[in-house]
């Protein structure tokens, strides 16, 4: 269907009684039908008619001004996670649009609903590389759910109804909306529909009978059946449906990155984390079930290691909203299409009540074993020396009583924040998965509080990628923004240290940090700081930074060489896996 279809559809002929609105208002009036209560952005010239228009909303919508384009979409991404809402951003043409690029395709690698909405120059200049003029739409086209540009007033609540409609629905995204300046500037009939239905797009695929019986027999004849919880479950809402069939089935479980908090820490069918740096039973026993149960997780390369050694011992059901997901990494036996909340619950009531308890007990071996040569010295080191940073994400997240929201960066930081924090509520993890984006943290956890205010947000960044985005203290400092800040400063670029470490033969190329002093910018932006360089110290600061009112950032100095174990190297079988000093499992 063509734009001028929907456009005649939707947009009604001008009546007495039909306001005539510029192509800003009608925006920003789009933007508040949707329940839009807080956005992230930056202005410019192409967009200024719509900030201009926003003025006259301050008590409607709330725009929280970052530092860079780049945080405004990472603040819509963490705002988004934790809120269940969808994100939205506002940004200028050129500069401004390119500037968020990274963000968008960190949302589209995970799943993130956004709407970006950039500024464009006049629909008379497309074309003619006027200032600050970028091919918005052809940059993103491969980045986004769905993209647009509008060129006309008129087409502006339509634009935004569908947008909203795309992003939030079926497997989630960002949509970009790239608004040309005199379409901001002209007057149009203002009616807003929401859309509930495009002809050419089903979000949701319909569950099939006979996939539904096929994937329950399978798991009631399971002896050993081991699955794999992703995000889709948290994007599906699906918490409640995914514990009731875990439990029912017997069935143990571990969770991608982005699937953690699904399920509590706690749970005793709770075995862990998957992954290149998960824990080491579920690892292994994937390569030891008998019937593979994926959910809302799309078999990501540093989940499943090598293909050609993954799981082959096993039948695979596959829960899954997207049908391009399906055989995409992992050939599967069934595949379970549909949204997660609907297809689990049926599949629920066809499996036998069992417990697997001797499946289950067999994981404890491979957990008493990373306990004795990983994690005890790293969260309760014996020997003195340096803090390490498995043990600060441990005292936080007891002192939290595991009900924080952890926000992380990339790297060696992020790693031990997803294996040691741990989790009683859902969307308590921000982290940035498929892209590992450095300078994701201190953005998300903005964000992230925005959308979860009456909760505590620790922000745990590295000395590279805090640096990187470290410019949105300015949005902290000015929004008197609640988060504690963790730094773990070990002066590397750490995870790139490990490899070079590991596969490089120790030449550490370019990823020594020679860094500022932390706190004084801290203090620069008016937040309190403390720098912890002694254990002894730590617990006294860590209960200092979370009863201090406001923004707090607590710079720990921790080992410069740390390693994070256990580990499968990039490429290599699932259950290949170094624990440290050269040792395998």
């Amino acid at each position: 269907m063509s734009k001028a279809n929907h456009s005649e559809s939707i947009i009604p002929s001008p009546s007495a009684e039909t306001e005539i609105l510029s192509g800003s208002e009608a925006l920003i009036r789009s933007l508040i039908a949707e329940g839009v209560e807080v956005m992230f952005g930056y202005p410019g010239g192409a967009i200024m008619p719509v900030f201009d228009a926003l003025y006259d909303h301050k008590k409607e919508i709330r725009h929280i001004l970052v530092r860079h384009e780049q945080g405004a979409v990472h603040a819509a991404q963490g705002y988004a996670r934790v809120s269940q809402k969808t994100g939205v951003a506002l940004v200028t043409s050129g500069p401004g649009a390119t500037n968020a690029i990274t963000g968008i395709t960190d949302a589209m690698m995970d799943s993130t609903p956004l709407v970006i909405i950039s500024g464009q120059v006049a629909s008379g200049l497309l074309g003619t590389d006027a200032f600050q003029e970028a091919d918005v739409i052809g940059v993103t086209l491969p980045i986004t759910k769905w993209n647009y540009q509008i060129r006309r007033a008129e087409d502006i609540p339509w634009a935004v109804s569908r947008a909203f409609y795309i992003a939030s629905s079926g497997r989630p995204g960002p949509v970009v909306l790239d608004i040309a300046k005199d379409a901001q500037i002209d007057r149009c009939p203002f009616s807003y529909r929401k859309t509930d239905f495009l002809r050419s797009y089903q979000p949701v695929p319909r569950p099939e009978e006979e996939k539904i019986r096929k994937a329950a027999a399978l798991i009631n004849a399971a002896k050993k059946p081991f699955a794999l919880v992703g995000q889709g479950v948290l994007l599906g809402h699906a918490e409640e449906e995914l514990c009731a069939f875990l439990e029912k089935g017997g069935i143990p479980f571990a969770s991608t990155i982005l699937g953690l908090s699904a399920m509590p820490s706690g749970h005793p069918l709770n075995c862990g984390m998957l992954g290149m740096h998960g824990n080491i039973a579920p690892n292994m026993k994937t390569n030891e079930c008998d019937v593979l149960i994926a959910i809302g997780m799309r078999f990501d390369d540093r989940v499943t290691g090598d293909l050609k050694t993954y799981a082959k011992q096993a039948q695979v059901v596959h829960f899954d909203i997207d049908p391009a997901e399906m055989d995409k990494n992992v050939k599967t036996t069934v595949k379970v299409l549909g949204d997660a909340r609907q297809t689990l619950p049926i599949v629920t009531q066809l499996l036998e009540k069992q417990t697997h308890e001797a499946w289950l007990s067999s994981f404890k071996p491979y957990a008493e074993k990373e306990y004795a040569c990983v994690i005890r010295e790293e969260l309760f080191p014996q020997n003195g020396g340096a803090i390490k940073m498995g043990e600060v994400v441990n005292k936080i997240t007891e002192a939290t009583h595991n009900s924080a929201i952890c926000v992380t960066d990339v790297g060696q930081h992020q790693m031990m924040a997803t294996r040691y924090f741990k989790y009683t509520r859902s969307r308590s993890m921000v982290t940035s998965g498929g892209l590992g984006t450095m300078g994701f943290g201190l953005p998300a956890g903005i964000g992230a509080k925005y959308g979860a205010p009456d909760r505590t947000v620790c922000i745990f960044v590295g000395d590279g990628g805090f640096q990187m985005t470290i410019e949105e203290l300015g949005a902290i400092m000015e929004y008197n923004i609640d988060v504690k800040i963790i730094l773990l400063n070990n002066q590397f670029l750490g995870m790139v240290r490990q490899w070079q470490e590991l596969f490089f033969d120790e030449r550490y190329s370019e990823t020594h940090l020679k860094n500022p002093d932390f706190i004084k910018i801290a203090d620069a932006y008016g937040i309190r700081g403390r720098k912890v360089t002694e254990r002894k110290e730590l617990d006294g600061a860590i209960a200092e930074m979370l009863t201090h009112k406001g923004a707090y950032l607590l710079e720990v100095v921790v080992e410069t060489k740390g390693m994070v174990y256990p580990m499968v190297p990039a490429g290599g079988c699932v259950t290949d896996i170094l624990i440290g000093n050269g040792h395998k499992i």
